[in-house]
């Protein structure tokens, strides 16, 4: 897939605020002087920047130039993807986000998708004889494994905020599954998950996925804090 001018040049941009070249309430150059350095059309840069202000980057004013968002305050999950996609290695703190939003959301997509599909999510266990102490397999993994419980959940919601990680989520797991405790303790978790599902324990098997969910957070942070 050819990627466009305007894409190229967004991400450009959001390069440039990420690493502090304008500042939150600083004013972006006028688009002549922005098509000037990038070479481009005016209508060019005018998509770059309604692309920016979509995800919270910046806001546009009319014959004024565009200001620069606490991108924090203003952003949303597109934000999120688009500053992982800047780090070449995945900031640890971003892990911490990550974890504590599936404490939040894999709950609800697991149990939903319990309570209608039971049999569906016992066939994704399938794989699980053949998983490999890896990072990379358990990343594999982990990720087909929610993708495909929250895609049998009967919200779309679920589904829609996971696609918008497919792109990154493999960096993160990957990173996080170099310890080998950490593949540890979810193998644990999916073979008790899976024996709970299969006797129709589907109370039990929430309840240990809400505990691994704390689990993989608590792990994580003791590996920032130099722990194993």
């Amino acid at each position: 897939m050819i990627e466009r001018s305007s894409e190229k040049i967004a991400k450009q941009l959001i390069r440039s605020i990420l690493e502090k070249e304008w500042r939150t309430d600083d004013p972006l150059p006028p688009e002549r002087e922005l098509a000037s350095h990038y070479q481009v059309g005016r209508p060019t840069i005018r998509e770059a920047l309604q692309r920016l202000e979509r995800d919270g980057w910046i806001t546009i004013r009319k014959g004024a130039p565009a200001i620069v968002n606490d991108y924090w305050k203003h952003g949303n999950l597109m934000t999120i993807v688009n500053i992982l996609q800047h780090h070449d290695d995945i900031p640890d703190e971003f892990i911490v986000y990550m974890l504590e939003l599936r404490i939040s959301l894999t709950p609800a997509y697991v149990r939903d998708a319990l309570l209608q599909h039971r049999l569906q999510i016992i066939s994704l266990f399938i794989p699980l004889q053949q998983l490999t102490d890896d990072p990379k397999s358990y990343a594999e993994f982990d990720w087909k494994l929610q993708k495909s419980v929250a895609e049998l959940s009967p919200n779309p919601v679920f589904l829609l905020i996971l696609n918008s990680f497919e792109n990154i989520y493999g960096k993160l797991a990957k990173k996080y599954y170099l310890e080998p405790t950490h593949r540890q303790a979810s193998k644990v978790y999916y073979e008790q998950f899976l024996k709970a599902t299969l006797i129709g324990d589907l109370d039990h098997a929430e309840i240990l996925t809400k505990q691994m969910m704390a689990t993989s957070l608590d792990l994580w942070k003791t590996k920032m804090n130099g722990g194993a």
